[in-house]
């Protein structure tokens, strides 16, 4: 097959010259590299300077990693046994400098001989005064070859299997480098917006691959992948915006209508202090997303004694003004005890019972709980997973709360909103966003609220790091 017949950014591996079935297999396996493109997006983590030549004689202390060319004058092996150590006398038109091998003796011996010429690059270090090279890497002058390179040399992360079979990092660069003769700029077409570019000075798409595979100063390295950074955020926002819109056109939700007496009842004379402004922002955004008739997914964040329950209850006494139930989901049984006495004592004074159902919920009350659902006289519910048994049906169900909602598998949450026959509204509660929260919110399967602002009279929570020797000051 040629190239010219279609095999371009999404070609298999195994067909860039240089890979075969075999390498593609562990391409694969070990970094996730199907295609051209996974491999042309496969970038470097860091660079070498191989661009410059020093003398001998130029090497300076200062200098970490250096670069020199010379001819081997002398060769021996000095030593034995943990001692041995392969020596190498290296000459320039400047001076002579000692390279000295402890590990891969016989080996480096086989590509060493007196008389050739070789480039040697590695970190530098000086003994009595004097420079040397200890396990530098060295390569044989060929005739009318370059010595220095025209760019950085690119370090790719790679595996002890993929070396194995001859994929270490200059291997990957050199795969890189045929890939990259293979293509040109229209097979990589731009994504962002020509104002976007020209607004931030950003290189072009292709442009910018080739300068971070082999730039040839830092600085162009740098532009490029700034302008790839930029690239990911602006897919994800797109990708954010999209998900959203598709779910707010699509996924009919239970209307919210009014504001009704146990809400009100509730924000008039149970409330236990005056509310704050991130919570009233909060109940806002919450009153909004309900009376769109479409389903709200929304997580709320807050720190704990934020007032986070205290948004949850108005949010369930919204769906109970409006003839629904709601049920509250939490990870244990102690949390499920704690939520359900401070909830029960709040509601007392409105006449609005609530129920626990836990894993040691007794049968007989089990049997009681779930008829009162399934008949619509009871309207709120606090539990565990318990709430997600078959036996556990609503009548009309229309809000679920779910507080540290990463501690709950996707297929368990699921099972919860199927209790109803229209997508009941979802409110999340974290006081931890974790990073897979924090992914659903960036894919759009979750819009966020924030509650930013503690209560009168709550100690503002403070996190730090103490070490083992400072344990009793925590």
């Amino acid at each position: 097959m040629s190239f010219s017949t279609g095999m371009k950014l999404q070609s298999p591996i195994e067909f860039l010259k240089g890979v075969g079935p075999l390498r593609a297999e562990l391409l694969k396996k070990e970094l996730a590299i199907y295609t051209f493109e996974d491999l042309l997006f496969h970038f470097p983590y860091r660079y070498i300077d191989r661009t410059k030549i020093s003398s001998i004689a130029g090497l300076k202390a200062e200098m970490d990693f250096a670069q020199i060319a010379g001819v081997v004058l002398h060769t021996e092996v000095v030593g034995q046994r943990a001692g041995k150590r392969f020596v190498v006398q290296l000459k320039d038109k400047s001076g002579i400098i000692e390279l000295a091998w402890f590990k891969g003796i016989n080996w480096v011996q086989k590509q060493l001989m007196v008389g050739h010429s070789y480039l040697v690059y590695g970190r530098l270090s000086f003994f009595n005064g004097r420079p040397q090279f200890v396990h530098p890497e060295v390569e044989k002058i060929e005739p009318d070859q370059p010595l220095a390179k025209n760019h950085l040399e690119p370090v790719y992360s790679t595996t002890e299997k993929l070396k194995a079979k001859g994929l270490g990092g200059r291997q990957l660069a050199k795969l890189t480098q045929t890939l990259l003769t293979q293509l040109q700029d229209t097979d990589l077409p731009e994504i962002l917006p020509s104002s976007i570019i020209k607004e931030n000075q950003f290189v072009g798409r292709w442009q910018g691959v080739c300068q971070l595979h082999f730039p040839r100063e830092t600085s162009a390295a740098a532009k490029a992948m700034e302008r790839f950074k930029y690239e990911e955020l602006f897919i994800a926002q797109v990708r954010m915006q999209l998900l959203r819109s598709q779910r707010h056109r699509h996924t009919a939700g239970v209307l919210f209508e009014k504001v009704g007496h146990y809400f009100n009842s509730f924000y008039e004379t149970c409330l236990p202090f005056e509310l704050t402004g991130a919570q009233k922002r909060v109940l806002k955004e919450i009153r909004v997303d309900t009376a769109k008739g479409r389903q709200m997914n929304r997580l709320l964040q807050g720190d704990v004694g934020s007032g986070k329950t205290i948004v949850a209850i108005l949010t369930m006494l919204l769906a109970v003004d409006n003839d629904y139930q709601a049920c509250l989901m939490v990870p244990t049984e102690i949390l499920a005890q704690q939520h359900f006495q401070s909830i029960n004592s709040l509601l007392e004074k409105i006449n609005l019972p609530v129920a626990l159902l836990t894993g040691s919920t007794k049968t007989a009350e089990r049997k009681k709980i779930a008829a009162s659902l399934e008949s619509g006289e009871l309207k709120l519910l606090v539990g565990t997973h318990a709430l997600i048994e078959e036996t556990v049906q609503f009548k009309k169900l229309g809000l679920v709360i779910i507080d540290e909602q990463h501690r709950f598998g996707v297929a368990q949450r699921a099972r919860l909103w199927k209790k109803a026959a229209i997508p009941p509204h979802i409110l999340v509660m974290t006081a931890t966003p974790i990073p897979r929260t924090l992914a659903m919110t960036a894919y759009g399967d979750l819009d966020s609220s924030i509650i930013d602002e503690l209560p009168p009279g709550r100690i503002p929570i403070k996190t730090v790091h103490r070490f083992e020797k400072d344990r009793s000051k925590v």
